[in-house]
């Protein structure tokens, strides 16, 4: 019998960076119909992100690491991904790998910090699958709006998901897109 795994606590991922949650702004769970064409084209699927947000921009993503965290083997980080053409911010993501189910070599190279997430595990064949688990509204606080330009309050979208590498949960995400027209 397969165990059912629960979907990322976005409250969980959102503590490990935010003292309070409310900097990050204030969140309810929608759905695709709810939500702006290009948002859900962006959102509601189970790709990665780096490519899905590289081909709607048309260009390659640029990882910026903002913050980290490991304990055990538990890898954490705050992110944007940044366009390669004008460096302009499309996404803003929270991730905690679980180390215990990536190879060593891939480990090394998501802790160098330079290239994103979803192009590593492309790059190097990992065995994986998106599940997408909640779509998300948020009503950007100070942080995320001063991290996209916006004003505080403005409304983005984002998603929480698992990567499963090997048949493993080895990802748990929190994505948040830019607005877009």
């Amino acid at each position: 019998m397969t165990q059912q795994i629960p979907a990322p606590d976005l409250e969980t991922l959102l503590s490990l960076f935010y003292q309070d949650a409310a900097e990050f702004g204030i969140i309810d769970a929608t759905t695709a119909d709810d939500m702006p064409t290009v948002a859900q084209k962006l959102l509601d699927h189970e790709h990665h992100m780096t490519v899905t947000v590289e081909d709607h921009h048309n260009c390659e993503v640029d990882v910026q690491v903002l913050e980290t965290l490991f304990t055990g083997q538990a890898y954490s980080r705050k992110i944007l991904l940044t366009k390669q053409t004008d460096s302009a911010v499309v996404q803003f993501g929270i991730v905690r790998l679980n180390f215990e189910f990536l190879a060593t070599h891939i480990q090394q190279k998501i802790m160098a910090e330079n290239t994103p997430l979803g192009r590593i595990l492309i790059n190097h064949n990992v065995l994986r699958r998106v599940e997408l688990s909640q779509l998300w509204e948020i009503q950007a606080g100070q942080d995320l709006a001063e991290l996209f330009r916006v004003s505080s309050g403005t409304i983005v979208y984002g998603r929480t998901a698992w990567i499963y590498c090997n048949g493993e949960p080895a990802i748990e995400l929190l994505e948040v897109v830019t607005p877009v027209q």
